[in-house]
């Protein structure tokens, strides 16, 4: 299956199942003939030293006034993109760096970066192939584009650098061979283009809003097997609650609570008690809250994914090219730091209801093995979660308040997005572990109400989950079970 890139608006959803069905891409007739139209514009307007135009024509960041010469124009761009390669630490993730290369081709097709058609076919190329270049999480600072790791993602067009191709790790000169491809030869403007650019946020941020939505759902269906596994009381999730605090978010929460427990012997039987805890009663308030986030930076980063975000901006049509500031990473950055906050709330109220089931209340054996004492049973998971948990909150800080002035004073404010969004990947990791914990709590507190049952649609879940991770009777090695729940998790499309 084929994806054409076009100028229809791209939503995540259509990339999440891009990605789901494995599907190749290809640049349209438009998209072709856009590129086509702005190289040609730029390659018409003649080199006037006395009329110099930013990164075309003149040096880089403070070095602006720094005219360079038409002979030098090729080895400007070059330069560029091997001085700018200083991504360090670890490695971008595979998901992500393929998410890079996509957003780069779909920017650079709207015909206002001045590229040839030739460097964005190779982007597709690349993707097409599985050559994935080896990008690092440190370095950029998310104003004047994500510099540096768009840097690494483009030293494969030159033959330099390294990839990952089909998995196995190479020199880029060698994949290019082994594809029966040469390097190219950047043209003005070029890398100046490829590396002015939101490509590294933005990726980060689909796969972390991809990843949240599933989440937020699992979140729902997983505290609702703790509320059942607890003895907890339906009521707080009726419609009428819902419906005299109208968040979009918490109505819906509500209604994936009361469809997971319908049908459920548990949830019918007499309460001896009149109100649950927080963590169990206060789910469509705080999930939805969570969803609410989630639908508002979805709508922030489907409008980047759509922009163009390299400078200087050419517009053939108008016969301008302006220098502004497109690639600055305010507009996302902000919104990643709100996701960040918000998925941590949703592992911590998780947590909540781990440390409720494991505590011996409404007649379920203290760390939910039948003979604790001599079994520590579900007592270290609790911590386990508890650690992610703090380790959450120190990432809940936003990287946003924060700007460093670089380039000689020239870039003096920027938005360290970068951080805000390899953070936001963390977490997202942090809360799938979280919930993973919950499940491995819930799935065995449900056997101490046994004969009753749960819902269909739960014990559908459990019966599954049951094939991979086992009743615990006595102690045995947890993580294994734990890593198995994360698996588990992973797999499921609720």
């Amino acid at each position: 299956m084929t994806h054409y890139i076009t100028s229809e608006r791209l939503t995540l959803d259509h990339i999440e199942e891009i990605i789901e069905k494995q599907m190749r891409i290809e640049l349209s007739d438009e998209a072709c003939a856009r590129i086509t139209k702005c190289r040609e514009y730029l390659n018409d307007k003649s080199y006037e030293p006395d009329k110099p135009i930013y990164g075309i024509t003149t040096g880089f960041g403070s070095l602006c006034n720094i005219s360079i010469a038409e002979d030098q124009l090729a080895d400007l761009q070059k330069n560029l993109v091997m001085s700018h390669a200083c991504n360090v630490g670890e490695e971008v993730q595979p998901e992500v760096v393929r998410l890079m290369l996509f957003l780069k081709v779909q920017s650079l097709s709207y015909g206002h970066s001045g590229v040839q058609p030739a460097t964005v076919e190779r982007l597709v190329d690349f993707y097409n192939n599985d050559m994935l270049p080896v990008v690092y999480k440190l370095g950029s600072l998310g104003a004047s584009g994500d510099l540096a790791p768009l840097a690494n993602l483009s030293l494969p067009l030159l033959g330099l650098g390294e990839v990952d191709l089909k998995g196995k790790r190479m020199n880029a000169a060698d994949a290019l061979k082994e594809l029966n491809l040469e390097p190219l030869t950047l043209r003005s403007k070029e890398g100046l283009a490829l590396l002015n650019g939101t490509q590294f946020m933005s990726a980060h941020a689909v796969w972390s809003l991809i990843n949240a939505k599933r989440l937020s759902k699992m979140a729902d269906k997983i505290g609702s097997l703790s509320l059942d596994a607890f003895d907890g009381r339906i009521e707080p999730f009726y419609p009428q609650i819902q419906n005299i605090r109208p968040h979009n978010g918490q109505i819906k929460t509500g209604e994936a609570v009361r469809h997971y427990l319908e049908g459920s012997e548990l949830i019918k039987q007499p309460k001896k008690h009149v109100q649950d805890p927080y963590s169990f009663r206060c789910m469509p308030q705080v999930h939805g809250a969570v969803k609410d986030t989630i639908d508002h930076v979805e709508r922030v980063i489907e409008a980047e994914i759509n922009a163009v975000t390299d400078n200087p901006t050419l517009f053939p049509d108008e016969d301008m090219i302006i220098s502004a500031g497109n690639f600055h990473g305010e507009p996302i950055a902000l919104p990643m730091d709100f996701l960040t906050i918000a998925m941590a709330e949703l592992a911590n109220i998780s947590e909540r209801r781990i440390y409720r089931l494991i505590s011996g209340a409404r007649e379920l054996p203290s760390f939910l093995v039948a003979k604790p004492g001599v079994n520590s049973g579900f007592m270290i998971p609790q911590y386990a979660a508890a650690s992610i948990i703090n380790r959450n909150k120190v990432l809940c800080w936003p990287a946003s308040c924060d700007s460093i002035p670089s380039s000689q004073g020239q870039e003096d404010h920027v938005s360290m997005g970068a951080n805000s969004a390899t953070k936001l990947v963390e977490i997202i990791k942090n809360v799938r572990a979280v919930l993973a914990i919950e499940l491995f709590n819930a799935a065995q507190a449900l056997e101490f109400r046994r004969p009753l049952k749960t819902s269909p649609v739960l014990e559908e879940m459990v019966a599954d989950y049951r094939k991979e991770v086992p009743f615990i009777e006595n102690d045995t090695v947890m993580y294994p079970l734990i890593n198995t729940s994360i698996e588990f998790i992973d797999r499921q499309r609720p």
